[in-house]
């Protein structure tokens, strides 16, 4: 989750950088177009599993509608929001992960906890509030991309052990490509003009493109294994640290810093982020079992 956290800002940044240079159906035609050429021979050579039960398959296809979906409004945000205050916005995302995976997943998640979600939702508002009086309704994208990919993430842990998750990443790759690809190239008039293919991109462009496609498909592989092997409510917490680190990128690729407002209500997110983190370690090691002594026997391969 902690390279997920690394990952993702860094493929904003390059989105924001291309906002202006090509239109949003060419920049997520070829983000999954480079996630399925770099993924697809790799399952081939290594032999993963890809197949799936037509239930999986299903969930997938749902998931990548709702990737398609998340990246698209965030990569609309980026034009017209600073990196650091689209990150912060979404960052209502864990809060909803938190509620949802105790309400939809049962998972464990006291009462303290959820009041802090509270409170760091209304250190989101605080983000909010400055970018809504600047650029009107688009500040509030990220809300969405927060909604988004907090049912994205809850679908993909309901699936996460059923699947390996870099042939998950193929088939997903080669979905979106395959229902992007038309809107640009088959209908004469796309329903949304920011799909319509411009001009060819320059060699800059398409080096941006293509480390974006790289970026994001490094980013919800972490992403993905870190789902399987930790409940939500762990990881979610983690997602913080994207925060800082969007900062400190759009500070030195754009100049941008929030102003105080929205300092202010970073602070009391990542505050509560970080009481959150406190809560689930002690919790845990209040619920952990005591070891019991036991004789081991070695394993042939031992």
């Amino acid at each position: 989750m902690l390279g997920f956290c690394i990952a993702a800002p860094v493929g904003d940044a390059l989105a924001k950088i291309l906002s202006e240079r090509v239109s949003l159906g060419q920049l997520l035609l070829v983000r999954f177009a480079v996630q399925a050429l770099v993924l697809v021979p790799i399952v081939a050579v290594t032999g993963r599993a890809w197949r799936m039960s037509p239930s999986v398959f299903a969930v997938t296809f749902l998931r990548t509608l709702m990737l398609i979906l998340g990246i698209g409004m965030m990569v609309t945000a980026l034009y017209y929001l600073p990196l650091a205050d689209a990150v912060a916005i979404a960052f209502v995302m864990p809060f909803m992960m938190l509620v949802l995976g105790h309400y939809v997943l049962k998972e464990e998640v006291g009462s303290r906890r959820l009041i802090a979600c509270a409170v760091g939702f209304a250190g989101t508002l605080l983000v909010v509030q400055p970018s809504f009086q600047q650029v009107g309704w688009p500040a509030l994208l990220p809300l969405g991309v927060a909604l988004n990919f907090s049912l994205f993430m809850l679908i993909t842990r309901q699936i996460a052990k059923q699947t390996d998750p870099i042939g998950l990443q193929a088939v997903s790759g080669v979905m979106a490509v395959v229902l992007i690809a038309p809107v640009l190239f088959v209908l004469p008039h796309p329903p949304v003009p920011a799909l319509e293919w411009n001009a060819a991109p320059g060699l800059t462009s398409w080096a941006l493109l293509g480390a974006i496609g790289l970026s994001g498909t490094t980013a919800h592989l972490l992403m993905t294994w870190s789902l399987r092997y930790a409940p939500s409510a762990t990881l979610a917490p983690m997602q913080y640290l994207e925060i800082p680190i969007a900062t400190v990128i759009g500070f030195a690729v754009f100049g941008d810093l929030p102003n105080t407002l929205a300092t202010i209500g970073i602070s009391i997110t990542i505050a509560s982020g970080l009481y959150i983190v406190l809560r689930e370690q002690a919790t845990s090691r209040r619920t952990a079992p005591e070891p019991i002594a036991t004789p081991t026997v070695p394993t042939p391969a031992e």
